[in-house]
Order: structure tokens, then C-alpha cells, then sequence
């Protein structure tokens, strides 16, 4: 695993990566709530489903205002997987479950072979 937080201007991301790997984006904004919960269900979320093959990066929209027009962010929390591709976003706290693996196109280990 390998967590960043943005600071300063656009973070890069490598097409030719992993095929296997997914680059996570969460924007937050400061330390709310919705901005705490969503982080914590996004690490447990990853390590339950993704271990091993996810980089998340954590943008806070306080710190750094202008990033939010790059991936089109209009409310928040919200977290976009930039690879693989397409780009998906699923906006709140990432509480249901159910919900993320249908957003992010991602099979639970009970469902693979």
C-alpha cells in the first residue's frame, strides 16, 4: 500500500501501471466527520478487497482549492479511481459496502473463482 496526501499541484498518474492496481483518490475537506469516516472506510474497504494492489492519495480541498476542478469534484467526500480505467467517482463517507464494490467495478473474494 502506499498512502500520499497532496500538497502542491497536480499529483501524476502512471497509465502504464499495474493493470492489476488501482489508484484511488479521496478529496476531503479537513478533518470533518464525513472526511474522517470516509478515509477510515476507504483503508478498510482496500485492505479487505484490494490488499496489496491500491495506492490512495488524499487531497484535502482546504489546503489545496484548485485540484478540485482537475478530476470535476463538486461535493465531498468523494473518491475517483483513476486507474484502472474508466475514471469512476462515488461521492460520501463510503459506508455501504455494496455500494463502493458496485462503484469502483470491483468483485468481493467471495464471488471470484
Amino acid at each position: 500500500m502506499s498512502e500520499t496526501t497532496s500538497q502542491g499541484g497536480e499529483p501524476e498518474t502512471d497509465p502504464d501501471g499495474d493493470p492489476g492496481r488501482y489508484h484511488l483518490r479521496l478529496y476531503v475537506a479537513g478533518q470533518t466527520a464525513k472526511s474522517l469516516a470516509a478515509m477510515t472506510n476507504l483503508k478498510r474497504f482496500c485492505e479487505t478487497h484490494l490488499s496489496g494492489r491500491y495506492d490512495i492519495e488524499v487531497i484535502d480541498l482546504l489546503k489545496n482549492p484548485q485540484l478540485a476542478a482537475g478530476d470535476q469534484i463538486l461535493a465531498i467526500p468523494t473518491l475517483v479511481r483513476r486507474l484502472p480505467s474508466p475514471l469512476k467517482r462515488i461521492i460520501g463517507d463510503l459506508s455501504n459496502t455494496e455500494k463502493v464494490l458496485v462503484g469502483l467495478d470491483i468483485r468481493s473474494r467471495a464471488e471470484q473463482p
